[in-house]
């Protein structure tokens, strides 16, 4: 059986509270899947799931994406501002 088990991490940050979890899961297990598993959404009660955008390393991905050994899904927070035009504006400083 632990053959059939891979390491994993699910990572979700707010301004206050960075909390990466990590896991063992079955193979075959979705990003949707590892992040129920991880519980980390009853850490950050505001994130609706449905509403954001998730990666694995930096990647976009949608959540029924296989994970593999190693991967670190990443629940990400919405955009502020324009990361383009806050370059500017600073530049323009």
């Amino acid at each position: 059986m632990s053959d059939n088990l891979i390491d994993i991490e699910v990572a979700c940050a707010t301004p206050a509270l960075q909390l990466i979890i990590p896991l063992q899961v079955v193979a075959e297990t979705t990003v949707e899947q590892a992040i129920t598993l991880s519980d980390i959404l009853s850490r950050f009660p505001e994130i609706e799931l449905s509403h954001r955008k998730l990666g694995i390393f930096g990647q976009a991905c949608k959540a029924d994406t296989i994970l593999r050994k190693g991967d670190r899904v990443e629940i990400y927070r919405p955009l502020i501002c324009d990361p383009k035009q806050a370059r500017r504006d600073r530049a323009g400083k």
